[in-house]
This record gives C-alpha cells, sequence and structure tokens, in this order.
C-alpha cells in the first residue's frame, strides 16, 4: 500500500504520526484514502481506498448519505435488538421458526455471503429481518439497496422515459452491482414477459458474481421463472429458511395483548399423541375413523367438520391438532371454547376494554379457521344465541373451515344452528362412540 501523493499542511508543529482523519496511525497523510501497490495491469492499479483506520462505521455523513440511497429510511428502527423471537402466543414450532429465522439472518448480517432467503406469510417477521440484515450493514459502511419488487419494476419502467434523471443502463447497473441488494415481496410482481425477463437477467448476474442478496417471499417457489428458482435451490450458494409464525399484524388480540385464542393451552394435543390405548376394537376402529377424517381435514379444510360425543372421548383432541397443524402453516387460527367467546365478547363492553366489540366480534367470525370447543355449554342467553348465530351464519353462507365439538346431540342444538350442521353438503359430522380415556383406564384397572 502507498500513500496519496496530495500534498498536506506543512506545520511542522503537527505530530503526522497521528491521522487527523481518524486519529489512527498515520497512513494515508491525512487523507483518508489509499493506493495498493499493484501492477499496472491489476484492474486495482490507480483507483483509491477507503484507508483501513478510517472506518465507515465512524464515518456519519457518508453512513447518511448511504442510507438515503439504500431506501432503508422506512425500516431505520427494524434491527436484531428489537426482533421478538419467543412471543408467549406462539407455538414451538413457530417459535423454533422465528429463532431459526434470525439466527440465519444475524450470520449473514455479520459476513453476508451467498443469497438468504427468507420465506413466510405477510406480517411474519420477514421484512424485519430483511431490514435488520441491511441496517447492519449500513453500520460496516456497505452500499445497500433495499427494494419491493414491484416498485423495482416500476423504476426501470420509468428509467427509460424522457425525463428519467438516470438512464435505464445506469439504473439497471447500479441495483445489480451493488454490495448487498435486498428484494422484499419477490414473487408479487405482474408476471409479464418483460418483468420476468428483467429479474431473470438481475438475478442471474448476482448469482454469476456471487453477489450477497436478500430475497423475501411469502410465494410457493414452484410458481417461481424456472430460472431463478434453480438458482434459489442452490443449497451450495443460498441459504432459505422458512417462518410459520402467523401474520403479527392481523393477530386477534385480548386485553394482555395475546392471541385471542386458547389453543396455546393445548399444545400438547397433536395427532401423533392422539391415544388409542385400552380399546376394545370396536372403540378403536372408532377412534382410528376419526383420526383419518381430522388428518383429510387438516389436509384439505373445506366447510364444517363437527365433533360429537360424550367428554373425554378425543373431540377436543383432534380438533385442537387440526388446529395446531394450521397454525404452523402461519394460518389465521381462532381456538375457543363456545363459553370463553362470549365472555370475550362480553367484556369488551367494559369502558376499559382496549379492543371493540365490532373488531373482536369480526375478527373470530373471518378467522382462516375456527374451532368452537363445547358447543351447548355456553350460558343461552337471548344475545348469547343471537350472538353465536351470527358468526356461525357468516361462515356457513362464506363457506370458511370451521371446527366444532359438541357432547350435546343435535336435537339440543338451537334450531337454526342445527339445520346448517345437517346440510351434508357443507358439514360432515363424526360421531364418537368409544368410552373416556378415563373409564378406559378405569376398566384396565389403572
Amino acid at each position: 500500500m502507498s500513500r496519496g501523493n496530495t500534498p498536506i499542511t506543512s506545520n511542522t508543529d503537527d505530530d503526522n504520526s497521528i491521522c487527523r482523519v481518524c486519529g489512527g496511525e498515520n497512513r494515508c497523510d491525512h487523507l483518508g484514502v489509499i493506493r495498493h501497490e499493484v501492477p499496472v495491469e491489476h484492474p486495482d492499479f490507480g483507483k483509491l481506498f477507503r484507508c483501513p483506520y478510517n472506518r465507515a462505521e465512524y464515518d456519519d455523513e457518508r453512513k447518511a448519505r448511504l442510507r438515503k440511497l439504500s431506501n432503508l429510511d422506512a425500516f431505520e428502527e427494524k434491527n436484531f435488538g428489537n426482533f421478538s423471537v419467543d412471543l408467549p402466543m406462539l407455538s414451538p414450532d413457530q417459535v423454533q421458526s422465528l429463532s431459526t429465522a434470525f439466527n440465519m439472518a444475524k450470520r449473514f448480517a455479520d459476513k453476508p455471503e451467498g443469497w438468504l432467503i427468507l420465506e413466510g406469510t405477510y406480517g411474519c417477521g420477514k421484512t424485519h429481518l430483511a431490514a435488520a440484515v441491511g441496517n447492519e450493514r449500513l453500520e460496516h459502511g456497505d452500499h445497500i439497496i433495499f427494494i419491493t419488487v414491484p416498485d423495482l419494476l416500476d423504476h426501470l419502467r420509468s428509467a427509460y422515459g424522457p425525463t428519467s434523471e438516470m438512464g435505464y443502463d445506469q439504473t439497471f447497473d447500479r441495483i445489480r452491482n451493488s454490495s448487498l441488494l435486498i428484494l422484499d415481496d419477490l414473487g408479487v410482481e405482474n408476471p409479464s414477459a418483460w418483468a420476468q425477463e428483467k429479474l431473470f437477467q438481475l438475478l442471474n448476474h448476482r448469482y454469476s458474481y456471487e453477489l450477497p442478496t436478500v430475497i423475501t417471499t411469502n410465494v410457493d417457489l414452484d410458481k417461481f421463472d424456472a430460472r431463478i428458482r434453480s438458482r434459489i435451490l442452490h443449497t451450495e450458494f443460498t441459504h432459505r429458511t422458512k417462518i410459520t409464525a402467523p401474520d403479527y399484524r392481523t393477530a386477534v388480540i385480548n386485553e394482555s395483548n395475546q392471541l385471542l385464542s386458547n389453543l396455546k393451552h393445548y399444545r400438547e394435543m397433536r395427532f401423533e399423541t392422539f391415544m388409542l390405548d385400552d380399546t376394545t376394537p370396536k372403540e378403536r376402529h372408532n377412534l382410528e375413523h376419526a383420526l383419518e377424517v381430522a388428518v383429510d381435514f387438516a389436509d384439505d379444510p373445506h366447510g364444517w367438520l363437527v365433533f360429537m360425543g360424550k367428554y373425554g372421548t378425543g373431540k377436543t383432541h383432534l380438533a385442537a391438532s387440526i388446529a395446531h397443524e394450521h397454525e404452523t402453516l402461519g394460518k389465521n387460527v381462532v381456538f375457543l371454547t363456545v363459553p370463553d367467546l362470549m365472555d370475550y365478547l362480553r367484556i369488551t363492553f367494559d369502558p376499559s376494554a382496549g379492543t371493540s366489540f365490532d373488531q373482536r366480534f369480526q375478527a373470530v367470525r373471518r378467522a382462516e379457521l375456527l374451532v368452537l370447543d363445547d358447543l351447548g355449554t355456553e350460558n343461552a342467553t337471548s344475545w348469547a344465541k343471537e350472538k353465536l348465530f351470527q358468526i356461525l351464519d357468516y361462515r356457513y353462507v362464506a363457506q370458511l373451515p370451521t371446527i366444532i365439538t359438541t357432547g350435546s346431540g343435535i336435537d339440543d342444538l338451537s334450531p337454526r344452528i342445527k339445520t346448517r350442521i345437517l346440510d351434508d353438503r357443507r358439514c360432515r359430522i363424526f360421531a364418537f362412540t368409544a368410552s373416556s380415556y378415563a373409564e378406559r383406564r378405569k376398566r384396565r384397572g389403572r
């Protein structure tokens, strides 16, 4: 390395061993830049480079300029320190997916090599982690570009216009050669032939030159252009992780800021823990059939599924198992006993309630999957009957996936709800005829 050849002050009173730019050892004649001693044919010959003692992270003016160019102003507060992983309303699998994504993003921010692919539904934290990576690298003086893919394509289209400050070639070259490119929401763009070709050219360039790139998407990779998909699936070059947590922005919350769902209390109720022990052959056949019905509904949720039977036979267990499967996929699931639902609706009339009745009511009836446990045990006031019917009637008409468990007989239910449950075009009824688990254990003398 050699010092720059620009003259410096001749004031001999100054200590030239201390750099006036960075306060460290003077290796750049107080210029902050150096040249490498390389042959003439070397691509770095004659170029100036930042002095290693003049660290970019201490250059506030440069960082402010880079931030403006990066498009990260709106995400300035997104960092690793304020990203929440272990939220009380999440299942263990969802917490694990967030933790894995967090650790992968942090490692990438520390050493950006290859591509980082963050998959998951809207609002699950992908963009937060992508922005955290960008903000971390800005602190190291990297040139970052953060942009949603639809905005990227709009910028490229506008570059063809006569009033554009920067031509298309210059715009495209600046984006594809940035030291770190963060593409948010890949897959939501208009899939025109032109858009697909531009995205391929951009990503193929960064793939060929192994330029660090972060991509977020909520689209199944199978729907991508085959050429882009093949590069994303290059396991030796890309780091992929899928976040299964739900959209925290649309989650229904109670006064304790937790999800309006009691599913977390049933976290041990999974398909793999469903008990078939201590059964007679006839009971085992019934429970195996129930398990099969539940798994089928979890795989292809449509219409209503009603589990009927006496308490303790496994109705709630299988309903919770289905709900866990959907929550793992990032779906908005509300799991409530009917009495608790009524209480959650009533409490909104309290002046100190942080949620309005309409907000809570709409959130329940529009949930992607609603599980109502113990239908028939609620306080049967006229108000409760009407609200419950309104919720179920809405979901019946909209054909939204709904699971109901009840220990009551069909004839004991409200006539209006009964008519909807008996519509076999939209509802499947399964009756549990096995003894309760407690009875089975007692029968075996345990």
